[in-house]
């Protein structure tokens, strides 16, 4: 029990580190983008650029681990993200937009292989703490909300060359996580087990109901973040706000998404996940409400900690029901193409995040985004009947018994 323990707080504390490497990304991204980037339309690029290095390698990144091993591959996703800030810094000195993409593209296979810490943290320890075990790992974001922001506004300036420094600690941040994987033991899996027969065919597996409705709320929910947080520093800079006040935004929105973590395990246990989920609904589209009505500080901010709420409980919600959809012999496939698919959407958005913005503004863009959130709650309720007419088919058949 208390190994368990001590694996879930190291994989918390990977979670933490490279949740602050990414919301440093995505406080000076945007803005690096800016000021290398050939036009305004494409400032977004190379944050598109580390999640098509993600999409990529995610499926690759899960297989891989499969037979090797949860920590060499960790370590592997550590390693590139200290590439991924040595290549970036020195794209902000030489001035070089082609470098700031492949820097990045480098962060999104860091970022590959970080998406299933909370995978391994439900795979260490029993069955009935993995819920809380997946929020716990997501909780390690709080550290990222007070750290990511201050580093990356500290360091715009640290240098001569702006973002330079940035992306210096970025780096240091990526060796320090590097160092703590190193203590990780989760044992490799045998040879019999990794080549165990899978009990199911892969479509099976992927088009369980139970399974597609998490990937859509999941992937929708991280894709609609992904541009939402994306476009906030450029529209934040287009209003005048400063970079300080621009990292404060972002700050308290990485504390909504993180802080809820450290409950809502025990909320999903209480109320179920599905109920949890269409909370989630419900917070982002008060978010899309907010956002569409100013373009006040105060409105950006309270804006952005309603939709990190509101991604906690879809992320968190539908990780923990896609953790029911399948064995132990069939997790490689079945979190990888969940993942991928998350960041499918999320290159997606990102790439559409800058033309949105430039095209239609702050306001609109959201408007936009009304409809697509109001139709996550049709496969939820969908699934919520379902499960309700297969309990009570179940109950009927047991009753004559009892």
């Amino acid at each position: 029990m208390r190994n368990m323990h001590r694996q879930v707080l190291i994989l918390a504390g990977s979670q933490a580190i490279f949740q602050s490497i990414a919301v440093l990304i995505m406080t000076i991204g945007g803005l690096a983008g800016a000021l290398l980037a050939p036009g305004p339309a494409l400032s977004t690029v190379p944050l598109a650029m580390a999640s098509l290095g993600t999409v990529l390698v995610m499926f690759p990144a899960s297989l891989w681990m499969s037979r090797i091993g949860r920590k060499t591959g960790f370590i592997t996703g550590a390693l590139s993200g200290i590439m991924s800030a040595i290549i970036s810094m020195a794209a902000m000195i030489q001035y070089s937009f082609i470098l700031l993409c492949i820097g990045m593209f480098f962060l999104g296979i860091y970022q590959a292989f970080a998406q299933f810490y909370r995978f391994a943290a439900g795979e260490v320890v029993l069955p009935a703490f993995r819920t809380k075990a997946i929020s716990l790992v997501l909780a390690g974001g709080v550290v990222a909300a007070l750290l990511g922001p201050f580093l990356a506004s500290f360091g715009s300036a640290f240098f001569s060359v702006s973002y330079a420094g940035s992306f210096l600690f970025m780096g240091i941040m990526a060796s320090v996580g590097l160092l703590l994987l190193s203590r990780l033991q989760i044992p490799v899996q045998s040879m019999e087990a990794s080549e165990h027969v899978i009990a199911r065919s892969w479509k099976k597996v992927v088009f369980q109901p139970a399974y597609l409705v998490a990937l859509f709320s999941g992937a929708s929910g991280f894709g609609i973040m992904v541009l939402g947080l994306t476009a906030t520093p450029i529209a934040m800079k287009h209003y005048d706000f400063d970079l300080p006040q621009i990292a404060t935004v972002i700050q308290l929105h990485i504390l909504g998404r993180f802080v809820p973590s450290f409950f809502t395990g025990k909320l999903i246990d209480r109320f179920g996940v599905i109920n949890i989920m269409l909370a989630g609904i419900l917070l982002m589209l008060a978010y899309l409400a907010l956002a569409f009505s100013g373009v006040t500080w105060g409105v950006f901010t309270g804006a952005l900690i309603l939709m990190g709420i509101g991604w906690n409980f879809l992320y968190v919600g539908g990780t923990s029901l896609l953790a029911t959809t399948y064995t132990t012999e069939e997790k490689g496939v079945a979190q990888a193409t969940n993942d991928m698919s998350v960041f499918i959407f999320s290159l997606i958005c990102s790439l559409g995040a800058g033309p949105l913005l430039n095209a239609y503004g702050w306001k609109t863009m959201h408007l936009l985004l009304v409809p697509w959130v109001l139709f996550l709650m049709v496969p939820l309720l969908w699934l919520a009947v379902r499960k309700k007419r297969q309990d009570n088919a179940e109950n009927e058949v047991t009753l004559p018994l009892q």
